[in-house]
């Protein structure tokens, strides 16, 4: 039977600080060998995960912004999907546009006064200065389609986070928190699930996560696995029956768990 493996980047397969997989590369090396799909499944932009795809010699289909967008490579499943052709991918929308998803941000900050910025409205220096990322990663950071993060400058506006709601809209968090449309990782999951399994027949879906964004990938797998954050710590807000809790933080407890998985 087909195992695929559904990871979030940030803070899962890349340390949460340097951003470097080079603690998963064990577990990395048995899942090439045995030719497992690892779909990289995360709130960056399409263009940021290509460039992990291609230090990581990937070259499955991905999920961007926290299920916004999802990317099949051309020719990937002997079927075809339909979507919209983009370079060498075929991009299937789940999620409103970047504009429509401004658009809102902009009138609700306005209404409510509220203390919060966006990446929108960050400059790349200040991107830079708010994730760690490296300047050329942070313009990519910049380029989005389908969702908003943001931060608040000071403690979490509830009300605002309510108005996002009955606009119809998603927020989730990570390291940020992000405003985004009727789309999130685990609809982007369940659909790449569905065409897996008219390739394969019944597959064995693996996830990994670290925060509140990945639990709807979580919740549309077989095996998922949270894994702990910088601190040491688990997500509090995430429990379920059959969740397992990764010994090490970020790429070190992915190696362990999915080494583990795959070993059984």
């Amino acid at each position: 039977m087909q195992t695929v493996i559904f990871t979030d980047l940030d803070g899962t397969l890349l340390h949460p600080r340097t951003y470097s997989f080079e603690e998963a590369e064990q577990a990395l090396d048995m899942v090439r060998s045995r030719s497992i799909p690892l779909v990289l499944c995360s709130s960056k932009t399409g263009r940021e995960i290509e460039v992990y795809r291609r230090r990581l010699g990937n070259k499955h289909p991905f999920i961007a912004e926290n299920g916004g967008g999802v990317f099949i490579p051309a020719g990937y499943f002997r079927f075809a999907v339909e979507g919209e052709p983009r370079n060498d991918y075929t991009m299937i929308s789940i999620g409103s546009s970047y504009r429509e998803i401004r658009e809102h941000f902009t009138r609700l900050r306005e209404r409510f006064k509220a203390r919060v910025k966006g990446f929108g409205d960050m400059s790349v220096e200040e991107v830079v200065e708010a994730t760690g990322l490296p300047r050329d990663e942070a313009v990519l950071a910049k380029e989005r389609e389908f969702d908003e993060p943001f931060a608040f400058q000071g403690e979490p506006d509830d009300g605002f986070l309510k108005a996002i709601e009955e606009e119809g809209l998603r927020w989730t968090r990570g390291r940020f928190y992000h405003m985004m449309g009727e789309s999130d990782k685990g609809n982007a999951v369940r659909m790449l699930t569905a065409w897996y399994e008219r390739e394969h027949g019944k597959i064995i879906s693996i996830g990994l996560g670290d925060g509140m964004n990945d639990l709807p990938l979580l919740n549309a797998v077989d095996h998922p696995v949270l894994v702990q954050k910088e601190d040491g710590s688990y997500e509090e807000n995430i429990s379920m029956r059959n969740l397992i809790k990764a010994d090490g933080i970020g790429p070190e407890g992915w190696n362990r768990e999915v080494m583990r998985l795959l070993a059984g």
